[in-house]
């Protein structure tokens, strides 16, 4: 194959994180309370589903929940396979080959490849001391879109709401607000997207509602720009187990309810502890904190991993020199992950 055959803007693209090696996985910030019961349960009664027929398009019962779950109306939502195809329709709605879209920096690094596999110009603006936002940079910058998660990922911290909406009220464009981890968070723009013109806000099944494996994701913008990306969305991309999965994940909140108290719990007593082996931590608003090592953090991981258990190397990144990122346990998977690092440490 020859190099040129290779669309210019994706030959640099590198494979996705996709460790090999068989640990206890405290690196993906999934729900350590494991599969949703509510998905469980409809697995196990899926065996009446006509598989010969397809799902609906735009599966209409889904977003018919998640307008009851919001207040909001069903034309509000789309509905993808992961909020990962909801983002790659963003950019396929609103972003012409070679335009700009702005997001701040470190963040979540798949932001940057749905903009370039769409031909697009991916610009990043620093994070401010503390991980926040500089909005007058990011609106100077002068993007054709703007994209931030919040909590952001891999930093934990969720970004000051009023600059956060102050990028919404500026910004002459798409501004996506990615509220991947937003269960865990304080406050969320999602019940606000009517009140703007240029507004979008993601998230997804795979964090607090345990459902990574099913896959869905989910948009909710103002009527005309959710009914815009409707139009661009690939039909059918929800098969009907997923979507049966999710809706009744959303009618029993119980289990989310138990994580995102589990983490709230759980979260300084694991920074304490971190803190303790020679660890700075950051703060957190989401499962998962960000610590810095005192030693080399790509060999701190190697050798965790030796010992069974697998954190998210991110020190070889400006601004995150020798961090790594820990999924919030439960206490005896956190207690695990302590005793294992107090060993790393002490061999060090």
């Amino acid at each position: 194959m020859k190099e040129e055959w290779v669309r210019s803007t994706v030959r640099d693209i590198p494979l996705y994180y996709n460790p090999k090696v068989q640990a206890v996985r405290m690196d993906t910030s999934t729900n350590v309370l494991g599969t949703n019961p509510s998905a469980r349960e409809v697995l196990a009664r899926s065996a009446d589903l006509d598989l010969n027929q397809y799902p609906t398009p735009y599966s209409d019962g889904l977003r018919q929940a998640l307008a009851q779950r919001y207040g909001l109306h069903e034309d509000n939502f789309v509905v993808g396979n992961g909020s990962d195809e909801a983002l790659d329709i963003i950019f396929k709605s609103f972003m012409e080959p070679g335009e700009t879209v702005v997001a701040p920096y470190p963040s979540y690094v798949l932001h940057g490849f749905f903009v370039k596999i769409n031909g697009g110009r991916f610009v990043t603006v620093d994070l401010r001391p503390g991980f926040q936002l500089d909005a007058d940079a990011m609106l100077a910058a002068k993007g054709k879109l703007i994209i931030l998660c919040t909590p952001n990922n891999p930093t934990a911290n969720t970004f000051d709401h009023a600059d956060v909406e102050r990028l919404v009220q500026e910004h002459d464009g798409p501004v996506v607000v990615d509220e991947a981890y937003g269960e865990y968070a304080d406050r969320s723009f999602l019940p606000r997207v009517e009140e703007f013109d240029n507004l979008i806000v993601t998230r997804t099944f795979s964090k607090a509602y345990g459902l990574a494996g099913m896959r869905v994701g989910y948009m909710a913008s103002n009527l005309k720009m959710a009914g815009i990306m409707q139009r661009i969305k690939i039909p059918y991309s929800l098969n009907q187990v997923s979507e049966r999965a999710a809706i009744a994940a959303l009618k029993d909140t119980t289990y989310v309810d138990m994580a995102v108290d589990l983490v709230r719990r759980e979260r300084e007593r694991l920074s304490q502890g971190l803190e303790s082996l020679g660890f700075k931590t950051y703060p957190s608003q989401s499962n998962f904190i960000l610590f810095k090592s005192p030693h080399p953090s790509g060999e701190l991981v190697k050798r965790l991993a030796e010992k069974g258990v697998l954190v998210r190397n991110f020190g070889g990144l400006r601004m995150l020199e020798n961090c790594l990122r820990t999924t919030i346990g439960t206490r005896e998977l956190n207690d695990l992950l302590l005793s294992k690092l107090g060993e790393v440490m002490r061999e060090w």
